[in-house]
């Protein structure tokens, strides 16, 4: 059992590196498994240098943007790892996102080459007829027959500021907006992470997101620096979903809080002693204490790991769990070799306690968001040093040890008779009556009343009851509506656009 984190993290350093180094001390771990096999470090780096030499054949160059659109199977690990060593640009895109949406990335993308599912390939050539856009059967018989053959690409010089991803970040039907993300500071987020994490190559990591979000992305790379297996089950049924973990002897497992939350619930109908977890990672929103107490008690001797964080920098802040007892509102600390702290609306930097705008300085700070020059000059601004700041659009504050305390997004905070409050407080008291298993709240607007959302078996007027017994007048809704399930967006976070439908009964 190796431990994988280095005692600080690179910044000179390529994505593609992270597995050489994987394969180089650990070349016949299993690197990866999905619902159809497996592959270990040796095969997935021959695999990656395939894909290599098969986009040199296709005329992707360096710098070329390679969209692909596919499961998050182990071919897409292997084109995340190939195009990397191409000196190419990988945007993964979710396989939910219709053509609206698509057209638009193309658009605002220019991809030189598009990979897509086999039965979408006739409609996206319609999407992009511009751009030539293959069957992922039909690329992957290209690859194949350059991986019996052990090809390599030409061997081009791929340098640390180079773009190795775009992440398209989701939430807005306005234009898309992508983050750019270079080899360098992709790696010391993956390292910094890795530092607080510490996965280790006896590892199971069972990851239940794409890799077209950020948190499925990383969750590849983090496998690597730890030596660890990563299990993809995007694709696994929710029914199943505990038989897995269960199966596939899962030792680490990112959340989310609905994600949690399954996962609670079955193991309340299929309780059985002993666990392999050691570690649940939460992120994407606040994890109720009820739920993290749920998963203490389903898991025991399993951590759960309290983390923050945005694309445009990965990860801002781990709390570890030997600070969670002192610390229990924390969203932890920030990452090595980084900063987060609370300006006004000056820039100024603020004494800890006082609420101002969480800004975060580092080599994670990604350089901005693909030609969009104005929002990246809104949120990425230059230090006094010459280095980048990123201005999140989160609220809170630091304590006098630099530990930081989330209040909600610019967007979740609003005036209530005449007093500032955030939807996230008020979903944290919803969350903490018993009987209701998770909660969303909608603000005031429009002539509709502050509302809570809530699952759970609890009565509306109990729940309402029970909140003016946590907040101050001011913040308790005035309507509160119990639901079989909240709306989630792809990402599992509260569909907040669907809720107001909801409220307004113009749900189809």
């Amino acid at each position: 059992m190796t431990a994988g984190p280095k005692a600080q993290a690179r910044t000179e350093a390529l994505v593609h590196d992270l597995l050489d180094e994987a394969t180089a001390d650990h070349p016949h771990g299993t690197a990866v498994a999905d619902a159809t096999g497996s592959w270990t470090y040796l095969e997935l780096t021959r695999w990656s240098h395939a894909v290599d030499a098969w986009l040199q054949a296709q005329g992707v160059g360096h710098g070329d943007r390679l969209l692909v659109q596919v499961p998050s199977d182990r071919e897409l690990v292997a084109l995340l790892y190939g195009t990397a060593r191409r000196g190419a640009v990988l945007v993964p895109v979710n396989t939910g996102m219709k053509d609206y949406h698509l057209r638009a990335v193309v658009e605002n993308c220019e991809p030189s080459l598009i990979i897509v599912t086999d039965p979408a390939a006739a409609r996206v050539s319609s999407v992009a007829p511009a751009v030539p856009v293959l069957g992922l059967s039909e690329a992957w018989r290209g690859v194949a027959e350059l991986r019996e053959k052990d090809a390599r690409g030409d061997g081009h010089a791929v340098e640390y500021d180079d773009i190795a991803v775009l992440v398209y970040t989701s939430g807005s039907t306005a234009a898309p907006k992508a983050v750019v993300c270079p080899h360098g500071r992709m790696v010391f987020a993956t390292e910094a992470i890795n530092l607080e994490l510490g996965y280790r190559s006896d590892d199971v990591v069972f990851c239940r997101f794409p890799i077209s979000w950020d948190y499925g992305l990383y969750k590849v790379l983090l496998t690597a620096v730890g030596r660890s297996k990563l299990v993809l089950a995007d694709g696994e049924s929710d029914l199943v979903l505990l038989r897995r973990i269960r199966e596939t002897g899962a030792t680490i497992v990112p959340i989310v809080p609905s994600l949690a939350a399954m996962i609670c619930a079955l193991a309340e109908r299929e309780p059985r002693a002993g666990s392999s977890v050691r570690m649940f990672t939460n992120t994407g929103a606040a994890l109720p204490k009820v739920t993290a107490d749920a998963l203490r008690a389903a898991f025991p001797g399993a951590d759960v790991v309290i983390q923050f964080g945005q694309t445009e920098c990965k990860r801002v802040s781990v709390l570890p769990p030997a600070h969670q007892d002192a610390r229990p509102d924390s969203v932890g600390r920030p990452l090595p070799g980084t900063r987060a702290f609370a300006v006004d609306d000056t820039g100024h930097r603020l004494p800890p306690w006082q609420t101002g705008e969480i800004v975060v300085e580092g080599p994670h700070v990604m350089p901005g968001y693909w030609r969009a020059p104005q929002e990246t000059a809104r949120v990425f601004r230059l230090t006094p040093f010459g280095g980048l700041r990123l201005h999140t659009g989160d609220f809170g504050h630091v304590d006098e040890d630099g530990f930081l305390y989330y209040e909600g997004r610019r967007d979740d905070m609003f005036k209530h008779k005449g007093v500032r409050m955030s939807t996230t407080e008020i979903e944290a008291a919803a969350a903490d009556v018993p009987g209701v298993k998770a909660a969303a709240v909608l603000p005031p607007a429009d002539g509709r009343d502050l509302t809570v959302f809530a699952v759970g078996d609890i009565d509306p007027h109990a729940l309402l009851r029970e909140l003016s017994l946590r907040l101050e007048p001011a913040k308790v809704p005035g309507v509160c509506r119990v639901l079989d399930e909240l709306p989630l967006t792809a990402h599992g976070k509260h569909d907040r656009k669907q809720l107001i439908r909801i409220l307004e009964g113009t749900t189809p």
